[in-house]
């Protein structure tokens, strides 16, 4: 049997307003928006190499600690491939995700660099080597 990945799932005090900035932001696609008996909002989409990502809030009387966008361990960060990390990064600071660390660069001229996105989510920026 393959074991392949089903979706990642953040938490959001304002799920509405993290959706809204990651569709804006990387073109993920909304697929369902609803509110689940357990009453946290939770919307399914899409990234547009069809990743599941789901958001959603707390549930019912759940209180949500802050997120943190440093290096941890457990979950510590997702990575989008980039055509142009410098363009990305200026595109990125002006929609409120300041860059973290980076750029950086291995020795077959792979550059990747970590911002900070809405809710101290950690996102990795690749830009591979041009062949």
């Amino acid at each position: 049997m393959p074991y392949n990945l089903n979706h990642v799932h953040l938490k959001s005090l304002d799920p509405e307003k993290t959706v809204r900035w990651w569709v804006d932001t990387f073109n993920f696609e909304i697929v369902a928006d609803t509110t689940r008996q357990t009453g946290d909002r939770f919307i399914r989409c899409r990234s547009e190499n069809g990743v599941p990502v789901n958001i959603s809030g707390p549930l019912k009387g759940q209180t949500l600690p802050a997120g943190d966008s440093g290096v941890k361990q457990g979950l510590e960060h997702f990575g989008f491939d980039v055509e142009d990390i410098d363009a990305e990064i200026k595109r990125l600071a002006q929609l409120g995700a300041p860059l973290l660390d980076g750029p950086n660069m291995l020795p077959d001229g792979t550059r990747f660099c970590w911002v900070q996105a809405p809710d101290n989510v950690r996102v990795e920026l690749i830009q591979w080597p041009k062949k």
